[in-house]
């Protein structure tokens, strides 16, 4: 076997398979990078989305130049599809993983919430109660401005106490001030308060 065949069998494999594996793994990249940069612009990074938009640019020409060189191989189209749908799914559980920016959370009640608004205030999260009504009658409406990452340990109080209750999440842009739970003994601070009013209802 001579020179030229295995430069023939190489060109081959680069064509049929080393390449649609690289444009794959590019579009994986590129609208990963793309899906996070959409919803960082929609909460104000403007920073962190022009350099996240600069790579993923970089890696679109690449892989659209090798396709646009190569439009008579279908490999190359099913890696690129392949890539974009798994890159949606990649991108949306990295910004889920990220947990960033603020939320609001409104809770309505038809039920005593003074145990929970008490066990929450102990947690450090900034509460505002509002007395209202409701289709079948009194409600409260509490309002608390929370950090993404510290939703799971807020709701977990909240379902402490009224597992019942109506509540809604909504992002946020901009906060100006706010009341935020200090990183260390979030979740502990809740759950003594927890104790305290449980012990005091007895």
């Amino acid at each position: 076997m001579d020179v030229s065949t295995f430069a023939g069998a190489g060109a081959e494999s680069l064509s049929w398979l080393i390449m649609p594996a690289l444009i794959f793994l590019a579009t994986v990249c590129d609208v990963s990078l793309g899906t996070v940069r959409v919803i960082f612009v929609s909460r104000g990074y403007k920073a962190l989305s022009a350099v996240i938009g600069f790579i993923e640019v970089l890696i679109w020409l690449f892989a659209i130049g090798q396709i646009m060189k190569n439009l008579d191989n279908p490999l190359y189209y099913l890696a690129n599809a392949t890539g974009f749908a798994l890159g949606i799914f990649t991108g949306m559980y990295a910004e889920e993983k990220l947990s960033i920016g603020i939320n609001i959370i409104q809770i309505v009640t038809s039920r005593e919430p003074d145990a929970m608004i008490e066990s929450l205030k102990s947690a450090q999260y900034g509460i505002t109660s509002i007395d209202a009504r409701g289709g079948l009658g009194p409600v409260r409406v509490i309002l608390s401005i929370v950090k993404r990452e510290d939703i799971p340990r807020f709701l977990d109080i909240v379902n402490r106490f009224q597992p019942r209750a109506f509540f809604s999440i909504q992002n946020v842009r901009f906060v100006k001030e706010g009341i935020f739970p200090t990183r260390h003994f979030r979740y502990f601070r809740g759950y003594l308060g927890s104790l305290r009013f449980l012990h005091k209802g007895r």
